[in-house]
């Protein structure tokens, strides 16, 4: 059971990024996916979430009109589309699936948005 992140990078303000979350291991179409990022000295947070059934999506305000997150069953594949960057978008950022009681993290992309 693995999940591996991918596509962070450096990139200007106002720029973007494709985030890749790839899964092996495990039926992923039928967990609930979600994005979390991580600043240095603060907690967790989540930022984007996708539902198993129906591809319903949910968005932290903060980044709300920005991301965007969806997924490829064919290729065992969640992204998450980043535009519109900010300094405070600089995060670690961790993929999690979730079935009940299983959960499984990535070991995560880092994102950094400077000029």
């Amino acid at each position: 059971v693995q999940l591996v992140e991918s596509g962070g990078g450096l990139v200007q303000p106002g720029g973007s990024l494709r985030l890749s979350c790839v899964a092996s291991g495990f039926t992923f179409s039928t967990y609930i996916t979600t994005w979390y990022r991580q600043a240095p000295g603060k907690e967790r947070e989540w930022v984007a979430r996708i539902i198993s059934v129906g591809g319903v999506t949910n968005y932290a305000d903060s980044v709300k009109g920005r991301f965007t997150i969806s997924r490829d069953n064919a290729k065992n594949t969640v992204y998450l589309q980043v535009n519109s960057l900010k300094s405070e978008d600089t995060a670690m950022y961790y993929c999690n699936a979730r079935y009940g009681t299983r959960s499984y993290w990535g070991q995560g992309t880092q994102v950094t948005v400077s000029s």
